[in-house]
């Protein structure tokens, strides 16, 4: 049996062996196998990453059958860019993440990978992007809540110095501020469904300091049909099963004093489904 085969066959071993895999598609500044193609969207740019970190994985990783673990994770150790503790403070780390289940554990969990990852004890912000809810309804502050405590509970851990929310319109954030006991220091704003600010949301975050910014993330980040496809792709066609995506988050590491991305990257998390 030739080396591929061997690999192949321990990876199939290892993935389906396992409950989790989490991945870190490294540092995509730094990654030119992907700077070849520019994709043309956020879902593009996430899709090629899983489908790419999953291959270069499994061809340059040494497997065995003696790791099988319930939690497998993939990730490239010389495409990651750790922060040092000298260059910490020259260094704004801000952090989106997508939620595609409920369940506040997934926010602790994605928040200490990012935190291990990047070799930081705090991320500087953190936004929210929670699943959308079911059966076309709108979203509400109890969609919000648990979630948003959750984070509450990172604060004090010290773990995020600041929190954020993501297309909250007026109604919604200012219900969000007078129950929450830490209040959102940002909301975001898709420039591509209202082109202006709206005005009534400028002037309460005017009064009560919170930065609005705009971003060009669509409502469903990736699709589940999506993910399986790149998961797929990337495992070179193994029979590896399906997984179910919990969370999707990523990072910016940004030098202050030049306002330049220095890291960006991806990490994934998803769950095999029961069969």
């Amino acid at each position: 049996m030739d080396s591929q085969n061997t690999t192949n066959t321990e990876a199939k071993m290892l993935l389906s062996h396992a409950k989790t895999f989490r991945l870190h598609t490294g540092n995509l500044v730094n990654r030119s196998r992907l700077k070849k193609k520019c994709p043309g969207s956020p879902s593009e740019e996430l899709r090629d990453c899983i489908q790419a970190s999953l291959s270069e994985w499994i061809s340059t990783t040494k497997l065995s059958s003696k790791d099988l673990t319930d939690t497998l994770e993939f990730s490239i150790p010389e495409a990651t860019d750790a922060i040092t503790p000298e260059e910490r403070e020259e260094l704004k780390v801000s952090v989106k993440l997508f939620l595609h289940e409920s369940g506040q554990s997934s926010i602790k969990d994605a928040v200490e990978m990012a935190c291990q990852t990047l070799a930081v004890s705090q991320l500087d912000s953190v936004i929210i992007a929670p699943p959308g809810p079911s059966d076309g309804d709108s979203q509400s502050l109890a969609h919000l809540q648990p979630a948003w405590e959750e984070l509450e509970a990172l604060v004090r851990s010290k773990q995020i110095a600041a929190i954020g929310t993501s297309d909250l319109d007026k109604d919604l954030l200012e219900q969000l501020y007078k129950w929450a006991q830490i209040k959102p220091s940002s909301n975001q704003v898709n420039l591509a469904s209202c082109c202006v600010m709206p005005p009534d949301l400028t002037a309460f975050a005017k009064e009560f300091d919170i930065q609005l910014l705009t971003h060009n993330d669509p409502k469903e980040l990736i699709s589940a049909d999506t993910f399986q496809e790149a998961v797929r792709a990337g495992a070179q066609d193994l029979n590896i099963g399906d997984w179910r995506l919990e969370w999707v988050l990523r990072y910016n590491v940004i030098v202050k004093s030049r306002g330049i991305i220095k890291s960006k990257g991806y990490l994934v998390s998803a769950k095999k489904t029961s069969t």
